[in-house]
């Protein structure tokens, strides 16, 4: 099921304002749209697929309700918040794994998706999360960009609807941001 950003915007507002019935109807609507930004970010991690893109988007969904205390604006807010909320869950998870192989931890797999586990992504995945944080006391804008893009999917036009910027000046800036994570992660 698809709503358009005004659907969704209106079904947050209400959600937000106490109205239960409306979370009925945004649930499938945000669902679907979780999953696309899961599968979006799973796919390129093809090597290191130990997350079904069901686990990102039932963690992410059960993290978002607990969000109450949100005023959400409209449907790129929303959706901003959940890049955060991606980003904590994929990262952690590559800990954990690391965490399991460093102390001789067993794999766990699933039978379902079996694929072969790459620690080498895991250490990538949390490469890019340091120097995300690291970008993120230099230039905290740039760094919420690749945050809504990489972990959140969202468009240059969706993002420049969150942080207020042009689409232009939204690529201008991912670019930038894109080229010092590259030259950090080479140290």
């Amino acid at each position: 099921m698809v709503g358009s950003p005004q659907q969704i915007t209106e079904l947050l507002i209400a959600w937000g304002n106490g109205d239960e019935s409306s979370l009925e109807v945004l649930v499938p609507i945000v669902e679907s749209e979780l999953k696309r930004i899961a599968r979006n970010f799973l796919r390129r991690e093809q090597a290191n697929r130990t997350l079904l893109t069901s686990d990102v988007v039932n963690e992410a969904y059960l993290r978002l309700l607990k969000q109450r205390e949100v005023r959400w604006q409209n449907r790129s807010h929303f959706f901003a918040v959940a890049s955060i909320i991606i980003r904590r869950l994929l990262i952690n998870h590559a800990r954990d794994r690391l965490a399991g192989k460093r102390a001789g931890g067993e794999l766990v797999l699933n039978t379902q998706d079996v694929e072969i586990v790459s620690p080498e992504k895991n250490v990538e995945l949390i490469s890019l999360d340091e120097a995300l944080t690291r970008l993120a006391v230099l230039d905290p804008k740039k760094s919420r960009i690749v945050e809504m893009r990489f972990f959140g999917g969202m468009t240059t036009a969706e993002i420049g609807d969150v942080l207020g910027m042009t689409p232009a000046s939204v690529t201008r800036q991912w670019n930038l941001a894109k080229a010092w994570l590259a030259q950090q992660m080479r140290k």
